[in-house]
């Protein structure tokens, strides 16, 4: 039987109306520490997301979005969270804000694979 590994991920979120506390999924966040494994998987639907909120500015949505791909990714160009440990990029990204981009709470798992298990939340929680 093949090693399981614990992951953690959330659901990152766009919140057109904060106040409202309506939201679209747009992607999923896992970190995975045994396979060394910090990926973001993004999808930004703007015809959805403007049935919720015609006069949103989709260019910062998706700045907001490169931003933590940048993070996860880590190194100079994610700035200065960036340059922190997988973990502390991780938990950065997926802290409580209130904002128009957010995250859901985070969930565990066990998975053999992490890429595997990134594309297969990404689909069942985003698509």
């Amino acid at each position: 039987m093949p090693e399981m590994h614990l992951y953690e991920y959330a659901v990152i979120r766009i919140v057109p109306r904060v106040e409202r506390e309506e939201f679209m999924n747009a992607g999923v966040i896992m970190f995975c520490a045994a396979q060394r494994f910090l990926e973001v998987k993004c999808r930004l639907e703007t015809e959805r997301l403007q049935a919720f909120r015609g006069e949103i500015n989709i260019q910062e949505i998706q700045t907001r979005l490169a931003a933590f791909e940048q993070i996860c990714k880590g190194g100079k160009e994610g700035g200065p969270i960036g340059q922190l440990s997988q973990a502390s990029r991780f938990r950065w990204l997926t802290a409580a804000r209130s904002t128009v981009v957010q995250t859901s709470r985070v969930h565990p798992g066990l998975c053999v694979n992490a890429v595997e298990t990134l594309e297969i939340l990404y689909e069942q929680l985003v698509l």
